[in-house]
């Protein structure tokens, strides 16, 4: 494996933050009113022997925010000046909101999507138990991140892969359309990863098999779950990589319950040293990007057209924008019925989930004290000019917050947009750093080398 791009620096300490305790993880009583899929089945843009299946469960019924009304967008008659009054005012809502709020808990039925491919074939004589599990950036669906797996199934890798998960928060992609009657004006990033230990404590089915799934996933038994939060998965091995918001969420639930994880990667995460006042300003224009964006286009071919000209997604791969418009967006019509292509996830929601600032500073103290026995690796853009996460220079020490049994890298050709920008090379390291870390595994050696 590659030497560490960034090596570590001499020893520093922070500011301590108020790192909170997660509300209880649990799903709502049953029984509950199933919502239905928003979007037909598709097969996945690679050839890999995997089989893909779309799956639905409720997420924690406890949440960490009061609902409050959504803000609502300009009207389309609005004039320029206005339509910039009206923004500004949202965005300076949603600043006052993204303060820290006791709560007891607020309890709302809300769901979650997932994407499951797993292997043909597999049974108990065959599988390996490696599962991979992938968290999305704030923005995007599930599926932003089947670019890569199109070349990480093309590796020697795919030879010890059993399954593989790819998660969508509550207001991304099709979870966000179904979520949309009950969407809030307010979110907790501390819920994403709460969700996502609900997932692995209540709703991962115990082994992996090629037997089809119900869409909406069993729950399994109260003792598995028990077990699952102190022990771990007995036939499975995790491996979580997530980018972003989702890497910030997916080292929450690594902290949360660190019996379950095995690995834990992390792509340019939302982690952030306490009290680094340079991301504030950066959440600001997030926040206004976010609210400002274009959300319909006459058809998915005028949106594709359309981000095409655009210089930020002029960088992405094209297979990425490609996915990108087959299930980021969705058909629909407008009141007088003309037929329209729109984002699944609106700007609004995405300005509230980048509004909320303390997370990933709780993430960053939590991160320094993740049990070392689970493997940390982080990979970093690379491209000149990238703009880094927090004060210039903050990288090096970010990476190596804590400081054993961890291991970094960059990506060339990618900036804090990974996935996007450079999914061939993203799949080629963790092909590279998974080949690695599984080698010392008996059970896998023999296979990983076919």
């Amino acid at each position: 494996m590659k030497p560490n791009a960034y090596p570590r620096p001499t020893p520093y300490t922070w500011e301590k933050v108020d790192v909170r305790n997660p509300l209880p993880i649990f799903p709502p009583p049953e029984p509950l009113a199933y919502p239905s899929l928003p979007s037909p089945p598709r097969r996945p843009i690679f050839n890999a022997p995997y089989t893909l299946s779309t799956h639905i469960f409720p997420a924690c019924y406890l949440r960490t925010t009061r609902p409050v009304p959504v803000p609502k967008p300009p009207p389309v008659n609005a004039t320029k000046e206005e339509r910039r009054r009206i923004l500004k005012e949202t965005e300076a809502g949603l600043t006052s909101m993204r303060t820290l709020k006791d709560t007891d808990g607020y309890p709302v039925v809300l769901w979650n999507c997932v994407n499951r491919y797993v292997k043909n074939g597999l049974d108990s004589g065959n599988r390996t138990g490696v599962t991979l599990f992938f968290a999305h950036a704030n923005g995007f669906p599930k599926e932003i991140w089947e670019p890569t797996l199109a070349h990480l199934l093309a590796s020697p890798i795919a030879n010890v892969i059993d399954e593989i998960w790819l998660w969508e928060s509550i207001q991304h992609g099709d979870a966000g359309l179904i979520n949309a009657p009950n969407a809030s004006g307010l979110f907790d990033w501390m819920d994403n990863g709460r969700d996502i230990s609900n997932f692995f404590l209540h709703y991962l089915p115990s082994a992996a098999t090629d037997a089809k799934l119900p869409t909406f996933l069993t729950r399994v038994p109260r003792q598995e779950s028990e077990f699952r939060s102190k022990q771990g998965f007995s036939d499975r091995k995790l491996i979580a990589i997530g980018h972003s918001y989702g890497g910030c969420t997916s080292t929450l639930a690594a902290s949360f319950f660190p019996a379950l994880f095995d690995t834990l990667i992390l792509v340019d995460p939302v982690i952030v040293q306490p009290f680094d006042h340079a991301k504030q300003e950066k959440t600001n224009g997030y926040v206004g990007g976010a609210l400002s964006r274009r959300e319909t286009w006459a058809s998915r071919e005028e949106a594709l057209e359309s981000f095409r000209s655009n210089p930020f997604f002029a960088a992405w791969d094209p297979e990425v924008l490609k996915i990108y418009v087959e299930c980021g967006l969705y058909t629909t019509t407008l009141p007088d019925g003309t037929p329209i292509a729109r984002l699944k996830m609106p700007g609004v929601q995405e300005a509230i989930v980048f509004s909320e600032i303390h997370t990933e500073s709780e993430a960053f103290d939590r991160l320094s004290r993740l049990d070392d026995r689970i493997a940390l690796r982080w990979i970093m853009p690379g491209k000149p000019g990238s703009r880094e996460l927090g004060l210039p220079g903050s990288t090096q020490r970010r990476v190596w917050v804590r400081t054993t049994n961890v291991s970094n890298t960059k990506i060339l050709g990618g900036g804090h947009l990974i996935p996007q920008e450079a999914p061939k090379e993203l799949a080629d390291d963790l092909n590279e750093y998974l080949l690695e870390r599984l080698s010392n595994h008996s059970a896998l050696r023999a296979r990983a080398n076919l």
